[in-house]
């Protein structure tokens, strides 16, 4: 191909991604407590309007044009705010499969935030949902195995809303699988539920997984999670998404 019609994936990331996401964003953060040593873990970083709006209301406004600048500026927005009000845990970011064209490439303006802020590589999880229409699972490997080597983990989100759950763990290798909340809800309740969660806590234990319980809202949900061996847990039992200026790990262990 002769020099001049050359496309590095850096000049595809930026003619799939000419339109500008025109909608100022901010983040709230979710904490994720690990109940064994009674501290902490991580905040998953969830997109809000300009005006602490849902992220329903901004979510809207995506779509294939704006999709990959989007995606990039909820990156760099959640690594900047979390080392402006001086997060000390794992910070957990969702990202969209579907707007990395090239990963490698698309990586680059994460890291530049990370050395800008000083946030330290290591301390960032990449979530992404198994309900994901994707164009590719090789892409998906790529993706993950591009991250690993810069020192960042993942997660699965959603584990078990999906058909493909088995066959992503069979795929991938992830840091850690998110069990959907149609899953964990009401767990006290149902026996079945608590068999197919034990379940799935051992089988990630055997392929060193670690497994997060999400939309844990009642003591006994947190009961019956805790009696499955899952250590990880995150929902409103705790407490519920904070803007940054509400951010207080010390009110929320204290209330734990």
């Amino acid at each position: 191909m002769p020099e001049q019609h050359k496309r590095t994936g850096c000049d595809l990331c930026k003619s799939r991604g000419k339109t500008k996401f025109d909608l100022p964003i901010r983040m709230a953060f979710h904490p994720i407590i690990d109940v064994e040593a009674g501290q902490v873990f991580a905040h998953e970083a969830l997109v809000r309007g300009p005006e602490g709006q849902s992220a329903g209301s901004v979510l809207g406004r995506v779509d294939d044009g704006n999709r990959y600048n989007f995606d990039q500026l909820c990156r760099t927005t959640a690594i900047e705010t979390a080392s402006e009000i001086g997060m000390t845990t794992a910070l957990s970011i969702n990202f969209m499969p579907n707007a990395v064209y090239e990963p490698a490439n698309c990586i680059q303006a994460t890291l530049r935030a990370a050395e800008r802020t000083g946030f330290d590589l290591e301390r960032i999880i990449f979530e992404f949902t198994e309900n994901e229409d994707l164009t590719s699972s090789d892409k998906l490997n790529e993706i993950v195995r591009e991250y690993s080597r810069h020192g960042l983990r993942t997660a699965i989100d959603d584990f078990g809303a999906g058909y493909s759950g088995l066959n992503r763990l069979a795929q991938l290798q992830p840091d850690y699988v998110k069990l959907d909340m149609d899953l964990t809800r009401n767990l006290d309740q149902d026996a079945r539920r608590r068999t197919l969660v034990w379940h799935t806590k051992q089988m990630c234990d055997d392929l060193g997984i670690k497994v997060i319980a999400e939309g844990i809202e009642t003591l006994p949900e947190l009961a019956a999670v805790r009696d499955t061996g899952i250590s990880l847990i995150q929902g409103y039992v705790f407490s519920e998404p904070r803007m940054e200026e509400c951010f207080r790990d010390s009110e929320i262990l204290k209330a734990f």
